[in-house]
């Protein structure tokens, strides 16, 4: 057995934060069908290697639940978070169970960047969890406030991946029997 650096994910050590990708949300936002195209493959992928899925939902009243196209590949019994802060963290009930979260990791795409995944991962951060923006599975309106707040993640210590590297991550080698599953969500592209 060799010893895989601490940087690389895998599908024990984190978990998969899919944050505001909600109806009235994903029309309004730059590139809006391919964050939700690879949102699919990376809770696809993430089911087939048992890696928990949770979801959190902006003022969902007022701006619509989870989008059903991500909706329908989400297990029963999925964790879903409502709130009105940008920060996921500010909900009592999320952060009681980050705190217990045994993932060392968060791997995080959402709606919008520089708003709520930038304040959720800060927060997330600073309670000691390693933070993973997947660059293709988030968006904003606008494509200045997007490539800003990548670089802000990224000075503040986050880790910026694709959707593809972080299933191969998970899958780690080509014998892991969800090993054909994830070359084939590879293979697809957005029509």
């Amino acid at each position: 057995m060799y010893n895989r650096s601490f940087s690389l994910v895998s599908s024990h050590n984190s978990l998969l934060l899919l944050l505001d990708i909600q109806e009235r949300l994903v029309p309004s936002v730059y590139c809006g069908d391919m964050l939700v195209f690879n949102a699919q493959r990376l809770i696809i992928a993430a089911n087939e290697l048992n890696t928990s899925v949770i979801v959190s939902e902006q003022y969902p009243e007022k701006l619509g639940p989870t989008v059903s196209g991500i909706g329908q590949y989400l297990r029963t019994g999925t964790k879903v978070f409502t709130k009105k802060s940008f920060s996921v963290c500010a909900i009592p009930e999320f952060a009681t169970f980050i705190e217990s979260e045994t993932a060392s990791k968060v791997i995080i795409c959402g709606i919008e960047l520089h708003v709520c995944v930038l304040q959720s991962a800060f927060d997330l951060m600073l309670l000691g969890k390693e933070v993973v923006i997947i660059t293709d599975a988030c968006a904003c309106r606008f494509r200045n406030d997007y490539e800003m707040a990548l670089r802000r993640l990224e000075s503040a210590g986050a880790t910026l991946a694709t959707t593809e590297t972080i299933m191969f991550e998970w899958c780690e080698t080509a014998t892991n029997p969800a090993f054909r599953t994830i070359s084939k969500l590879a293979k697809e592209r957005l029509n």
